[in-house]
């Protein structure tokens, strides 16, 4: 790419910006909140997290000391936990070793805890105008198209050069403008499905895969392993007015949330009646609600349903199990989206 077109795109950029509440006031904390909840997630389906998230946890102190379960909470529905882990771990790196301030170098923002080259180099560009490059899915796409390479975008090591080049033309005084020119680029003009909107993009008389008519073929990437397939049976215990439900292990898939009670494979109406008596539990109907698809990075969780209303749910010998109102549940107690099919079913509002 050349410098006259980083420029244009900076130009651009600051004419078509879309109004987004993290580029009011674009403060490092409120750039790294935004950034991390806007991976695998749409911009509209994260505005309402982001202005929950920020008006609880409105600085890096109140991340630092925020309870595990009201930090989950906060996250439900932006599905990869861990990030909103890693981003606790962070803060608290940052309450000892920077005295609760963000740090303002790219060495020591990439140094935290769940921060990559991206997020490093978006919180740097965006709140303090350092000349790094942010190179996310929009980004390798976008420039992809712009050169007219067939390198395999998934290789870290073409992430890596094509940050190196961009730090070479970043605009004086426009790392932010630039860096975010690209993305919204990506976002809006370039897209990744479907007929990019080419007449109405600055770059187009710099773009050689419009020139090639190779656009539909960059920008190349190699497949990933096939998800595992995993069946599920989700089971709602009901006793008339409280739910069962059960904290997850500390580790692991959806660590520490809570979910309905579930077993491996995909059980029968006997078998769950049979499975209830096990556990304790006199069940008074069954009935199916259903099938229901989860994806997680590398799993893919194939569930069915039944709702179980019993007798009296405290007289399970099952441990781990918690039985609670569902207004409570909704308030307190985060469960993950997997589940999102079933809450409906328990009273649970999303």
């Amino acid at each position: 790419m050349k410098k006259i077109l980083a420029e244009i795109i900076a130009e651009w950029y600051r004419g078509h910006k879309r109004d987004l509440p993290w580029r009011r006031n674009p403060d490092a904390y409120r750039v790294w909140v935004s950034e991390i909840m806007l991976q695998q997630t749409r911009v509209e389906a994260v505005k309402p997290y982001y202005e929950r998230f920020l008006r609880e946890l409105p600085t890096v102190r109140d991340l630092a000391q925020a309870q595990e379960d009201k930090l989950l909470k906060l996250w439900e529905g932006l599905g990869y936990y861990n990030r909103v882990r890693n981003m606790q771990q962070a803060a608290q790196q940052i309450m000892i070793d920077y005295q609760g301030k963000f740090p303002d170098t790219y060495e020591e923002i990439r140094s935290l805890k769940g921060i990559g080259s991206y997020t490093a180099g978006a919180i740097s560009a965006f709140a303090y105008g350092i000349p790094k490059a942010a190179v996310d899915g929009n980004v390798l796409r976008v420039v992809s198209r712009i050169t007219g390479s067939r390198k395999d975008v998934m290789k870290q090591s073409v992430r890596r050069e094509m940050e190196e080049e961009l730090e070479k033309i970043i605009p004086e005084n426009a790392a932010s403008d630039f860096n975010q020119g690209l993305i919204e680029l990506g976002a809006i003009v370039c897209l990744p499905n479907g007929e990019p909107r080419c007449k109405e993009c600055p770059a187009a008389p710099f773009c050689e895969a419009r020139k090639q008519g190779t656009i539909a073929e960059i920008p190349v990437k190699s497949k990933g392993k096939a998800r595992k397939i995993e069946d599920r049976t989700v089971l709602v215990f009901k006793d008339g007015k409280k739910l069962a439900i059960r904290k997850r292990p500390g580790k692991g898939l959806l660590a520490g949330l809570y979910e309905f009670p579930n077993e491996k494979g995909h059980l029968t109406l006997d078998e769950v009646s049979a499975y209830s008596k096990k556990i304790g539990l006199m069940p008074v109907r069954i009935k199916e609600l259903g099938q229901a698809k989860h994806i997680f990075s590398h799993i893919e969780w194939h569930m069915t349903g039944y709702e179980v209303i019993v007798d009296e749910l405290e007289q399970t010998n099952e441990r781990g199990f918690l039985f609670i109102l569902p207004e409570e549940i909704e308030q307190e107690y985060p469960i993950p989206s997997a589940f999102e099919y079933y809450t409906r079913y328990a009273g649970i509002g999303r």
